[in-house]
């Protein structure tokens, strides 16, 4: 299936919009997680020294790297080749550094403002089945100014990605927003989490009807924003929103939907995972390279399985070289 191209077809540069954040990866187990008094698998807002406080009471060493929803997703854009941007704010600190060395290593171009503010960072607390619980301290990032995002930044761009996490600002989401349109770019919005959804589910039908082309969920977020459990209907209900919906369902693949039909989209591999930080994110990379370089919706599917399969057989969001020319192999 092929979907109207609406950006202009000689442009191919994908812009992230979103938090720059260093990702915590810390593995667990259930009794860890109950003890934090978080929602297993969801995202809270804490401070940075609670963050310090749970990675000093486990006994096990955190990975730590670049992270946050859109980077995760444009860092895997700029590993498949295409032209990349990411925008947001970093603290000048050794976070900040490693954080921006991260992106331009990935071949992504850094468009960050600075702060006397620490760098924001993610503890992803990795439980056995593979889930993650995420503790969030935005820092730097949460005082990216909506003012500095203008349509010139996006002149040589095809499509905004931007993350649900920004939902929590008001201000910047509806700067990015404006801008991506003005700029005559598509627009793809992530969900991120179903926390996020529960608390702006307001703002999100406001803006989706407004400004979203491509809108893309897991199960349990598209269940928060439509209220519908059938993973049928909820795709409908997606669609209604957008005029390209996805809807992820993890082991069992992915539903892609467009102009009334839908593809199902197999999974990738034998569906075991290692760790599930990023998944989503890197289905999105794969997923919006193949849209930004017109190829079938089939095969858009099928990238961003792979994409989501091989950052599962890894402690983090950074797939591996090897993982990476074997999806490679697949365009």
């Amino acid at each position: 299936m092929q979907i109207p191209f609406k950006a202009n077809p000689e442009k191919k540069k994908i812009a992230a919009v979103g938090s720059a954040l260093v990702d915590i990866c810390l593995a667990e187990n259930d009794t860890f997680v109950a003890a934090t008094g978080a929602a297993k698998g969801g995202m809270t807002l804490v401070s940075n020294e609670r963050i310090q406080e749970l990675v000093d009471q486990s006994a096990n060493k955190p990975v730590i790297v670049p992270g946050g929803s859109a980077c995760n997703t444009i860092l895997g854009i700029g590993k498949l080749g295409n032209p990349a941007s990411f925008i947001g704010k970093r603290g000048n600190d050794e976070l900040g550094t490693l954080f921006e060395e991260g992106v331009r290593a990935h071949g992504v171009e850094p468009l960050l403002q600075t702060s006397a503010t620490s760098t924001g960072n993610v503890l992803s607390v990795i439980t056995p089945d593979a889930q993650r619980t995420m503790f969030t301290f935005l820092g730097a990032s949460s005082e990216t100014d909506p003012a500095s995002i203008t349509a010139d930044l996006f002149d040589d761009v095809a499509l905004v990605h931007v993350e649900g996490y920004l939902l929590f600002n008001h201000d910047l989401i509806r700067a990015t927003l404006d801008a991506a349109k003005k700029a005559g770019t598509l627009v793809s919005l992530d969900l991120a989490s179903f926390t996020v959804v529960e608390t702006s589910k307001e703002l999100l039908e406001e803006l989706c009807s407004s400004y979203v082309d491509i809108l893309i969920a897991n199960e349990d977020e598209a269940r928060a924003f439509t209220g519908l459990t059938d993973e049928h209907a909820a795709l409908e209900a997606l669609c209604a929103k957008a005029d390209l919906a996805v809807l992820k369902v993890g082991k069992r693949g992915s539903y892609i939907g467009h102009g009334g039909s839908s593809i199902t989209v197999e999974r990738m591999g034998d569906g075991g995972a290692v760790d599930t930080t990023g998944a989503g994110d890197l289905w999105a990379a794969g997923f919006l390279y193949g849209l930004v370089n017109g190829l079938p919706l089939e095969t858009c599917g099928k990238l961003g399985s792979a994409c989501g399969y091989e950052v599962c057989q890894v402690i983090g969001a950074q797939i591996p070289e090897e993982s990476w020319k074997r999806i490679r192999a697949l365009i």
